[in-house]
C-alpha cells in the first residue's frame, strides 16, 4: 500500500505553532488526498483544556476540512482526524495561539 493512500496534512490555517487574532476565525486543513468529510473530525482543545467538536463545512473542497469558531485569546490545539476515501485514518495535533485584537 502506498503512503499516498493516507491523508497527510499539507497546508493549514492556522499554521502549526502559528498565531491568529481573536474573534470569529475561519480555519482550513488541506490534505494530499480526498477526505471523507462526514466521518472525519476536528476537535478544538481550548486554553482550559475543554474539547469542542467543530462542524466541518459541507461544501469544503474534496481534499480539505474547513471550519470556523469564535476564539478568545489563549493557547489552543486543533486535533484532526481525517478519513481518506480508501478507509485509512490519520490523526494529528496542531497547536496555535490566539492573541487579542490590536
Amino acid at each position: 500500500m502506498a503512503a499516498s493512500a493516507h491523508a497527510i496534512l499539507v497546508d493549514s490555517s492556522p499554521k502549526p505553532n502559528g498565531t491568529l487574532t481573536a474573534g470569529h476565525v475561519q480555519m482550513m486543513f488541506k490534505y494530499n488526498s480526498k477526505i471523507d468529510q462526514h466521518r472525519s473530525r476536528l476537535t478544538l482543545v481550548g486554553p482550559d483544556k475543554t474539547e469542542t467538536v467543530l462542524t466541518i463545512v459541507a461544501d469544503s473542497k474534496s481534499n480539505e476540512l474547513d471550519t470556523s469558531a469564535d476564539l478568545a485569546p489563549g493557547s489552543y490545539t486543533l486535533r484532526w482526524q481525517a478519513l481518506a476515501l480508501d478507509g485509512h485514518i490519520t490523526r494529528g495535533d496542531l497547536p496555535f495561539t490566539v492573541v487579542a485584537k490590536q
